[in-house]
């Protein structure tokens, strides 16, 4: 009989940001759905979905950004939605009005590289980016 094998520490990581490319809709949903389930199996800290490039979202969508600020909020963690278009801002604030999201106007500049090797190693925080192309 073997002893069984220690879990793996907590991994947590400060921010992961997705941009969202097109249309957010119930045929897409399944593929940006998993993306967003394994974003979340890290255990960020705060999760930025760019929305700059997404004209419409529907029910759907917005069902699942609900689910996902939901996840998040359970572990302490944030979700930060950047640039959405004023059309599904509007949505967004009709859709729960008693939930606030985080909505950033510009997206921040890309982290820096340094080439100083005192920022190397654990003490750098971590940062993570997907961009999410769904298929039509």
């Amino acid at each position: 009989m073997t002893a069984p094998q220690p879990l793996p520490p907590e991994c947590r990581v400060p921010r992961i940001e997705l941009d969202v490319t097109s249309e957010l809709d119930l045929p897409r949903l399944p593929e940006v759905g998993a993306v967003l389930d394994r974003i979340l199996s890290l255990h960020p800290g705060e999760v930025v979905i760019d929305l700059s490039e997404c004209r419409h979202l529907d029910a759907a969508a917005i069902g699942l950004l609900l689910d996902v600020q939901r996840r998040l909020a359970r572990r302490g963690g944030v979700l930060t939605l950047r640039d959405p278009h004023p059309r599904i801002r509007r949505i967004l604030d009709t859709a729960r009005p008693d939930q606030p999201r985080p909505v950033a106007e510009a997206s921040p500049g890309p982290p820096s590289t340094s080439s100083d090797p005192a920022d190397a190693g654990p003490t750098r925080p971590a940062l993570g980016r997907a961009k999410v192309v769904t298929r039509p």
